[in-house]
């Protein structure tokens, strides 16, 4: 106590050197406190894309392929992933579309990235994290380009689209009448366009669009056969809102989910590259910089 009883003195004392070493702490110390808060903040929030689409789309090679550079093998995914990845210099974030290009003193934004299984019996876990309010930025369903040129792969991709898409409508509509509603983004990644059987971008497009337009008419027929499931208090099928898009139209646009604040987006490319080629992503990447 002998020791600091100098330096308890000369802080009570009324000098100019205590009484400016008092004003330079206590103007300092708050703007120390706000950068360290600001900035453990904004660590924990950063702004998150949910990737999500059929077993062997290419989701989880291409959450490796965006934070590692490379994509590695994968395998079937029974769990949720996440990986930290930092937007490219060939891609530009909104908040820099007035940015000079010259300008390098600017880092790229990082962002989250969520990969969910893809099974059928996991899909739960996809759905289930687009319901809590996050930094949930955009959805990007992977598509397997090749596997839709089939019956059975464009029925299985354009039901768990309708079903992601319902939950997105249910979400904006129920939002409207509560907090306010605030859109979403949803690029659908038409991936393994580099492979001799996948279709043109434009034909995965019509395709799940009408394919999506049957599994909304089947899912509505089902919806009024079904006794106890998807009635109101007063008996009667709650049809509309469990019908996607524009009700009772009989074709589905990805255009009409605009109404319920859902913008969609159609782009193609590959993960991987034949041989030492790489991957052509650079669209999906443009597309994530225009939602940041």
């Amino acid at each position: 106590m002998a020791t600091s009883s100098p330096w308890l003195t000369w802080a009570f004392s009324p000098t100019i050197s205590a009484i400016l070493v008092t004003l330079v702490i206590s103007l300092l110390l708050p703007v120390l406190v706000h950068s360290y808060l600001y900035r453990k903040a904004t660590a924990q929030a950063l702004p998150a894309f949910l990737l999500i689409g059929p077993s062997g789309a290419g989701k989880t090679s291409l959450l490796t392929l965006f934070a590692n550079g490379t994509p590695s093998p994968t395998h079937t995914s029974q769990e949720t992933q996440t990986a930290t990845c930092q937007l490219p210099s060939s891609a530009l974030a909104s908040t820099d579309r007035y940015r000079s290009v010259n300008d390098h003193t600017h880092d790229q934004p990082q962002l989250l990235l969520i990969d969910t299984p893809g099974h059928g019996k996991l899909r739960h876990h996809a759905l289930a994290s687009l319901t809590p309010a996050t930094a949930l930025k955009g959805l990007i369903f992977v598509v397997d380009s090749a596997a839709v040129s089939s019956a059975a792969g464009l029925t299985e991709t354009a039901e768990y689209l309708h079903d992601v898409l319902l939950v997105l409508q249910k979400k904006h509509t129920q939002s409207r009448t509560s907090k306010g509603s605030q859109g979403i983004a949803v690029l659908v990644a038409v991936n393994k366009q580099d492979l001799f059987t996948s279709l043109p971008v434009g034909l995965v497009r019509q395709r799940l669009e009408e394919e999506v337009a049957r599994v909304r008419l089947t899912r509505s027929k089902g919806l009024l056969v079904d006794s106890g499931v998807g009635l109101t208090d007063d008996g009667e099928a709650d049809d509309e809102s469990n019908w996607l898009g524009q009700y009772g139209s009989k074709e589905f646009k990805f255009g009409h989910m605009e109404e319920y604040g859902v913008e969609i987006e159609v782009v193609g490319g590959n993960v991987k590259g034949e041989g030492e080629e790489k991957g052509r992503v650079d669209g999906w990447w443009g597309w994530i910089g225009e939602n940041l």
